[in-house]
């Protein structure tokens, strides 16, 4: 990392706070969790941490063991000229078994807590750094209809895929915006570093800002 952005990580970092209607309404300090420096190998374990945790891992294979049949042997073991078999359900026959073949398994695994905050703290520096935070300062729609969401990201400047968090479950929000393949609506307490990556804005309420940073603190 270079010198420039290691002293960029520890500056405070200002972002401007804007209303639903896209009016800007000054600026805010970032808090000291939203400024940590790029940990772009961190930020890779803990997205392959939370993939393997979607896994199923119900592939399976049958062995010597669950293939039916094969209780006789074939022929005698000497005087046929053949080579010797004990099983037509051995691996060399066909419709024998799988040799090592793969088994049902879990695949999860978790990351140290420190580390998965300071990912988390790491992905939501980068949405910053590259412009991609957006911080309103309240969100709450006349009424629940995905027009509303939609004209609220149209206010904004945002296009593409966005992810929201609130601070507290808004059933309104998420109503009107689960019929918008492109916008996630997530509670602070659900954020996730795949998910911050995964979109290409990150829309914060104040309130959320506060709660998703004493949730991050190291």
């Amino acid at each position: 990392m270079s010198e420039t952005s290691e002293r960029n990580a520890t500056e405070p970092a200002r972002t401007a706070l804007r209303s639903m209607s896209g009016a800007q309404m000054g600026d805010v300090d970032l808090p000291a969790a939203f400024r940590e420096k790029a940990r772009s190998h961190l930020l890779y374990e803990a997205v392959h941490s939370q993939l393997a945790s979607r896994r199923a891992g119900t592939h399976a294979t049958k062995t010597r063991a669950f293939v039916s049949g094969g209780g006789k042997k074939p022929w005698r073991q000497k005087g046929t000229g053949r080579a010797r078999a004990g099983s037509n359900r051995s691996p060399l026959w066909a419709g024998g078994a799988t040799v090592f073949g793969p088994q049902p398994r879990d695949y999860s695994y978790r990351l140290p807590a420190r580390a998965r905050r300071t990912a988390l703290r790491a992905a939501i520096a980068d949405r910053q750094r590259s412009g991609a935070l957006v911080l309103v300062d309240r969100i709450e729609l006349p009424e629940a209809k995905t027009k509303r969401v939609v004209e609220m990201l149209g206010a904004l400047g945002l296009a593409g895929s966005v992810l929201i968090v609130t601070a507290g479950r808004d059933e309104a929000l998420e109503r009107a915006a689960r019929n918008l393949p492109y916008v996630r609506v997530l509670r602070t307490e659900g954020v996730n570093v795949l998910d911050v990556l995964r979109h290409k804005s990150l829309v914060l309420t104040q309130e959320a800002m506060q709660a998703l940073a004493e949730r991050v603190a190291s």
